[in-house]
């Protein structure tokens, strides 16, 4: 599991603030409600009823963190508005990314906030069962949060009657199992049906239509462990936290903060930024690249955008990466130095990609299989004339029929590095070299580099 990592003073912790005083039995539900744990909950239920917490929420400008960018009140508000004898709330927990573990951290150091966080969610929009749905093989934590639910059943938290209001909600842990697609909103709900996974055409949004075709709302875990500390704290503190200069002050998908992983030659761990934080700052915090110099940024995660070293000005933000040519994806940073190649790593990730798409759609099956064809062409120095412009027609047509992000953004790899790194991918076309000294068998081809670790 990756450590947390020591952020500055001066930067708010919304998702693991009490993390460190529950730290040596993050299990013990008395330290955790000694700590703060259920305070929120006590006041939706006695102060703010349903539509107040919803006015609250979606006052504080809180976005799902997810992916799509979603205003959280507003999508609680749409589901509560349907007329329905039952309504779902999922936690989305499946750390889809296998490189990337930011929902398993959350809860092993703090699982009281998310299930705080589903509570305060089921009881705004009338839903009385809950679900925390995580990764299958993680049994440990399973059983942790098995354990916690049950706890919290018995405190008057969750159950028949949540702390004497006479609304039932009752939490269940859903281990689920599948590939990376699992982790877009649409598969998860079909696989825990016991349905293939794969993604719906939409509208209808699961707000109408979800698990079981009942109105759902389906949240990120980030997202339901902001909702105790708004409740607490209050919207218009939350709203002074993060944005962007390109945003009105407390407007925009880019308010609060997010768990980010990073990766790099010099160190690696968990951090909790406000968004809008310069990647600059993120790569300051895993130790930079030592000696070396620093060549790109994975931004994103397998279907994330690689980034070069002058672009570290760029916020971490949902619009502005995605003007760059990248993602807040998975929540991961990758850092890299002179010894990757952006070639190899393109082609890697595209294929990564390709190999774990459902194969619902025609573009996306046969499109992503072709990308990354052509990069393992590149990359082992059997090029075609052709490669460069048909990465651009094959990614744009791709986008275009898109079902799903995984398609959207699937193409970013090859699409980021011919953007911002055509010089080296032109060593690799025209000279069939390759100057990080990475790709065979052009590697050792006169003037490249010293093979780096792979």
């Amino acid at each position: 599991m990756s450590t947390f990592l020591a952020t500055p003073s001066d930067w708010p912790l919304v998702l693991t603030g009490r993390a460190g005083a529950i730290a040596a039995d993050p299990t013990d539900l008395d330290k955790a409600v000694a700590a703060g744990a259920f305070d929120a909950l006590r006041v939706v239920v006695r102060d703010l009823g349903a539509t107040g917490t919803i006015a609250t929420i979606a006052a504080s400008g809180l976005c799902g963190r997810g992916g799509a960018g979603i205003q959280t009140g507003e999508s609680w508000r749409a589901t509560a508005s349907h007329d329905t004898d039952q309504r779902y709330v999922v936690a989305n927990a499946y750390d889809a990314d296998p490189g990337v573990h930011v929902s398993a951290a959350l809860l092993g150091a703090d699982p009281w906030t998310v299930i705080e966080g589903l509570a305060i969610a089921a009881f705004a929009t009338g839903a009385t069962e809950a679900i925390l749905a995580l990764r299958a093989d993680d049994m440990a934590l399973v059983t942790m949060l098995e354990g916690a639910v049950l706890a919290a059943e018995e405190a008057g938290f969750l159950g028949d009657d949540v702390l004497g209001s006479g609304h039932r909600v009752t939490v269940t842990v859903r281990p689920v199992q599948g590939a990376y697609m699992l982790g877009e909103e649409t598969v998860l709900l079909r696989a825990l049906e016991g349905r293939r996974g794969q993604p719906e055409q939409q509208p209808p949004y699961p707000t109408e239509r979800g698990l079981w075709e009942k109105p759902t709302v389906i949240d990120n875990v980030q997202t339901l462990a902001a909702v105790p500390w708004i409740i607490r704290e209050g919207a218009d503190r939350f709203a002074a936290i993060g944005g962007t200069t390109a945003e009105p002050r407390g407007s925009g998908p880019d308010l609060g903060t997010v768990l980010v992983q990073l990766r790099g030659p010099a160190g690696a761990g968990i951090a909790e930024v406000p968004l809008g934080t310069p990647l600059r700052a993120l790569v300051d915090l895993a130790g930079g690249v030592g000696s070396r110099p620093l060549k790109a940024l994975l931004v994103g995660g397998p279907t994330g955008g690689i980034l070069p070293a002058d672009l570290l000005d760029t916020p971490y933000a949902v619009e502005e990466l995605r003007e760059a040519g990248a993602q807040i994806g998975s929540g991961s940073v990758v850092i890299a130095d002179d010894r990757a190649c952006v070639v190899d790593l393109a082609r890697l990730l595209t294929r990564f990609a390709a190999d774990q798409a459902c194969g619902k759609t025609i573009p996306c099956r046969i499109g992503l299989r072709r990308l990354a064809e052509i990069g393992d062409r590149i990359a082992e120095g059997r090029p075609r004339p052709t490669d460069p412009a048909l990465i651009g027609d094959l990614a744009h047509d791709i986008v275009a029929s898109a079902l799903c992000d995984h398609e959207r953004f699937a193409v970013l790899p090859l699409t980021s590095g011919m953007r911002y790194f055509r010089s080296e991918i032109d060593d690799h076309l025209l000279r069939s070299a390759c100057p990080a000294g990475v790709c065979t068998p052009i590697a050792m081809a006169a003037g490249a580099a010293t093979p780096g670790p792979r």
